[in-house]
């Protein structure tokens, strides 16, 4: 799940490479050594990295920017997940080939009767098979040979395997302003610092956060400081909005088999 913290290390580390494009053993982009880093800077500290001339870019909420724009509705979704357990039915044979592996589950149709086994870790495709036959015999005879399943008599089987899916769902999304600042000993570095981080900004219309989803990343304003009681400040704001989703992540079970109705007549697939 994605918060606000997730969102400024985004912020953090888009402009870590905007100035240090080569690489932290390179020099910046403005020239001096930059400190990137979420949070307001400590003056003390602030103070004595003007003095040696190395500029300090912080990544700060802005507050009171804070609005929901939840739009979408709260449903699970996710791309289901290929079992890599395999079975097949020949004439009155169930064969299992693959990797049993857990978060799977097999089953098998006799005649419309469903038998199903969740496989477990250590699980192998001749387990599989045992576990399943196990259950059939309590109501048919049953053959088990290695990874495969015989049910004399049975006029119709049906098998498969399902694999359980990774689903997110998005239960709140918001939208929050960032200030991004550039404090530097001179106006010449404060401008070059700036222009990088803007462009690099400016050209990130979405940024990856850390659970997989994306924040929608748009221009709110500038700022400038030169503030006279501090001849070693020079600082401007650049100040972005972005817009992210609140996520929750589970894991749901596949359908193994259902009935549909059709044409006023029930089939058990």
């Amino acid at each position: 799940m994605a918060d606000q913290s997730d969102v400024e290390e985004a912020l953090v580390n888009i402009v870590s490479a905007a100035l240090y494009p080569g690489g932290t053993a390179e020099p910046s982009v403005p020239g001096p050594n930059c400190r990137i880093y979420r949070g307001w800077p400590n003056p003390a500290a602030l103070d004595a990295d003007l003095t040696e001339g190395t500029i300090n870019v912080t990544v700060f909420p802005i507050g009171g920017s804070t609005r929901t724009t939840t739009r979408y509705s709260e449903q699970w979704t996710g791309p289901p997940v290929q079992p890599t357990l395999t079975a097949m039915v020949d004439g009155m044979t169930v064969m299992f080939g693959g990797r049993a592996e857990p978060g799977q589950v097999a089953g098998i149709l006799v005649d419309g009767r469903p038998y199903a086994y969740r496989v477990l870790d250590g699980d192998t495709n001749q387990s599989v098979a045992a576990n399943l036959a196990a259950m059939i015999r309590t109501s048919a005879i049953v053959q088990l040979s290695q990874g495969n399943v015989t049910i004399p008599g049975a006029r119709k089987l049906v098998t498969r395997v399902v694999s359980d899916t990774p689903v997110k769902q998005e239960a709140r999304r918001q939208e929050q302003g960032f200030r991004v600042s550039c404090w530097c000993s001179e106006p010449a570095t404060r401008d070059s610092t700036a222009t990088a981080v803007d462009l690099a900004l400016s050209t990130q219309h979405f940024i990856a956060l850390s659970d997989g989803t994306n924040g929608r990343l748009t221009y709110a304003g500038t700022t400038e400081y030169d503030q006279s009681q501090n001849a070693r400040l020079y600082r401007r704001d650049l100040n972005y909005n972005v817009e992210y989703a609140t996520i929750l992540s589970n894991t749901l079970s596949a359908m193994l088999f259902g009935t549909l109705g059709l044409n006023a007549a029930s089939f058990t697939v």
